[in-house]
């Protein structure tokens, strides 16, 4: 099983792949990055290629969906990541996203999130997403509410974790039915 790419008005959301190494390497060393998801320890392009092989790409083959690469339209040039992620440690499946410095502000974010959310509540027929996010991370926090998100606590993804995150969640709009019966 593959994933979907998704077209938006300005944006491409396709399957990250090997040859996304330098912009994968670029994104994770953001600065913001770092500080509201963690240093990934992601150093050259040859961590890139193996991060992409054991995480996004894995999770393809796992699950039939991932983060994505989300792109220009115009230019093609890759200008974040959004999708959606099975963890381990959340029952729920949970939209991720992140984007490079240049390419934040500029609305990218929202559509590409809303775009995947679409696709959640439609093709895969979820009735719930959530989203995990640093408290501090305000741009994001507002991301989340904008989309639907409702704060509905804060908790540790790991027992060993020092930190907490907050935990938001949404439904499917009224009223909107799954494209496909549900799955058990």
């Amino acid at each position: 099983m593959t994933p979907n790419m998704i077209e938006t008005p300005r944006l491409r959301v396709r399957p990250l792949e090997e040859r996304d190494a330098a912009f994968i390497l670029e994104l994770v060393n953001d600065p913001d990055w770092k500080r509201f998801i963690g240093d990934r320890g992601l150093r050259t392009l040859d961590d890139a290629r193996a991060y992409l092989r054991k995480g996004p790409m894995a999770m393809y083959a796992r699950v039939g969906f991932g983060l994505d690469c989300v792109e220009s339209r115009e230019t093609g040039a890759p200008l974040g990541i959004c999708g959606l992620i099975k963890r381990d440690t959340l029952e729920d499946i949970d939209l991720g996203f992140a984007f490079l410095p240049q390419a934040r502000g500029l609305g990218y974010a929202a559509e590409a999130s809303a775009a995947v959310l679409g696709h959640a509540w439609g093709a895969l027929g979820l009735r719930r997403v959530v989203a995990i996010v640093s408290p501090g991370n305000d741009r994001s926090i507002a991301l989340l509410e904008k989309l639907g998100f409702r704060l509905e606590g804060r908790r540790r993804l790991q027992p060993s974790d020092a930190d907490e995150v907050l935990l938001y969640a949404a439904r499917p709009p009224e009223g909107s039915e799954p494209a496909e019966p549900l799955r058990p």
